[in-house]
């Protein structure tokens, strides 16, 4: 039992800190890191004035904390709300996955023929809650129709990225890091720099038309796919976003089949 007690508390850390990451809490938690540090090194030697300071910091910091994060426990919430929990069988999330890369893919192809420039960024496991809060809110279906509209030169939402999220266009117009690598090459531009920038802070995966060349490139994890055909990046696509069937997904949807029959 104490084992599995510390393994919960272990997961939930981790939960915390996956949900925290991509947010201005890193930053916070540093602070609060410093304050704690401050408070131990006072108490070791017997530093009382600072210490009494400290434990007033720390005794009403738990209120100041509710509010500062309240962002963070909303979106934390909303994220639980998310979960697997609630999410319907990984079928159903596999074919919306599957139309979504269509809808990707039909507005890849329109764009590069055409030399739209585009830059498409697909949440993974870490948060992008502050690049999009930068953007213009949509929560609308992956089509390749929207995807095209928003790209088309001249119109409000063409400058930015697109931030897809939990299978939906989360916000468009939305401004990402720029990296400052000097292993970029020289003849790309800032929407490449962007997607590389991306790439360094999380594990998000971002597509980019280039509006020189129409050419695809794909980076995720600092790496840069360049050059991709078709083939090349819907493979990756379907290899990165949808996951691999597992014995747990197997029994599931077993479980799922019987209670149909049944019914």
């Amino acid at each position: 039992m104490n084992v599995i007690d510390i393994a919960v508390v272990w997961y939930f850390i981790y939960k915390l800190i996956m949900l925290m990451k991509g947010t201005k809490a890193v930053q916070l938690m540093k602070g609060i890191a410093v304050i704690i540090a401050i408070k131990l090194i006072s108490w070791f030697l017997n530093l009382q004035t600072v210490s009494y300071i400290m434990d007033q910091v720390i005794n009403w910091g738990v209120l100041a904390l509710v509010v500062i994060f309240q962002p963070e426990i909303r979106r934390g919430l909303e994220h639980i709300g998310r979960s697997a929990l609630f999410r319907r069988n990984g079928q159903d999330i596999n074919q919306e996955t599957e139309n979504m890369i269509k809808g990707l893919d039909k507005a890849i192809q329109y764009m590069s023929k055409r030399r739209i420039g585009a830059l498409i960024t697909i949440q993974m496991s870490t948060g992008l809650e502050d690049y999009i809060e930068t953007g213009i809110p949509l929560d609308a279906d992956v089509t390749g129709e929207l995807l095209i509209n928003i790209f088309i030169p001249n119109t409000p939402l063409h400058d930015g990225a697109v931030i897809i999220r939990d299978g939906k266009i989360a916000v468009a117009a939305a401004y990402l890091p720029l990296s400052e690598s000097n292993m970029i090459p020289k003849e790309l531009g800032t929407r490449h720099r962007a997607a590389v920038g991306i790439s360094e802070v999380t594990d998000a995966l971002t597509i980019v038309v280039s509006e020189e060349t129409g050419g695809v490139t794909i980076t995720k994890n600092s790496e840069l796919l360049r050059d991709l055909t078709q083939k090349d990046y819907l493979k990756y696509l379907n290899t990165q976003l949808i996951p691999e069937p597992t014995e747990k997904n197997g029994i599931r949807e077993f479980i799922d089949g019987v209670f149909k029959r049944g019914a």
